[in-house]
Formats: structure tokens, sequence, C-alpha cells
């Protein structure tokens, strides 16, 4: 549980058959996170090279017939060993709202010739657990967040390990 009583961190791992180093160029490429999320869409980054803390990108997402854009922060950029990013706008198409939202975190790890890659999602929201249950509720049909974002980050992990297996990594 997290600090409010609601679950406000999940998090998955997957062994995948290739180095930190190239996984870690895969997840920090946000451009190409549609490959493998169940949610996004792609991303467009505001600066172009290697992703560097303090980087904003935009990605767009859609659950159902509902599609959103966010505006998100690079908060780690090392190369191999983590990278992750803050959540902080989200909105359509013509607005955008300001707001704590959440912290996405990918590690990797060497493992037996391969790497653990692990996932974690963790909810910055500082809402009231009874306004999060009615929010959650109707955004994930039934669900909460945290239980909603165990099932994306697992497939989320599946689909990496499908891509980066199966291809040449760029």
């Amino acid at each position: 549980m997290g600090r409010t009583g609601r679950t406000t961190s999940v998090s998955d791992s997957i062994v995948i058959d290739r180095s930190p180093l190239e996984l870690y160029g895969m997840v920090g490429d946000v451009t190409r996170m549609g490959e493998w999320s169940p949610e996004n869409k792609g991303a467009r980054r505001r600066s172009g090279g290697a992703a560097r803390v303090g980087d904003e990108f935009v990605g767009w997402n859609t659950r159902g017939r509902v599609s959103w854009s966010t505006l998100c922060t690079v908060t780690r950029a090392e190369p191999g060993r983590e990278f992750a990013f803050r959540v902080h706008e989200i909105g359509g198409p013509k607005r955008r709202v300001s707001a704590r939202i959440a912290t996405w975190q990918y590690t990797f790890e060497d493992h037996d010739g391969g790497t653990l890659v692990t996932e974690t999602w963790t909810d910055d929201r500082p809402w009231p657990d009874a306004v999060a249950r009615v929010f959650d509720h109707l955004a994930t049909g039934g669900k909460t967040f945290a239980a909603f974002q165990r099932g994306n980050i697992r497939r989320t992990l599946r689909r990496l390990k499908e891509v980066a297996e199966a291809d040449v990594v760029r």
C-alpha cells in the first residue's frame, strides 16, 4: 500500500535475451513505446539525440474509444541501467491540465546472459482515496489504477521481449 492506503506503486519483471544497453536503447527511445505498450501509441520528443534528464516529450495514448496526450519529463537516463519519466500534463488536442500524475521507471540488470527488465508505475496523484477510487473505477472499467497498470505492465514487458528477441535492435 502507498502513502494513502491505496496501492500507489506496482512492478513486474521479465528476462529478455538482449543486453541491458540494447534494451535501454529501445525503451529510452520513447518514440517506439507504442510498439510494446497496450495504451501508448507513440511519442514525440522535443529534442534530438539520446534522452537526457530534463528532456520533455509528448505521448499519445488510447484506451477504448478515449484518446489523450501527456507531457512527460525524463527523470533518470543511465544507459544500460535505468530510464524513468514523470507524467505531469494530461489532456486532449486543444488543452492539457498540469498535475502530478505518474512516474514510469525501467531498470535493466544483467541476468544469466540476458537482461532482467523491471517496469514500475508509481501513482503520483495527491488525491484522497475516495476520489481516486471513483475516478479509477470510471477510467479503467471497474478496477483500481494499480490493478489496471499491473496488467498493462505485464503486457508491455511481454511485447518488449517479443520485439527485442525477434528483431535486430535498432
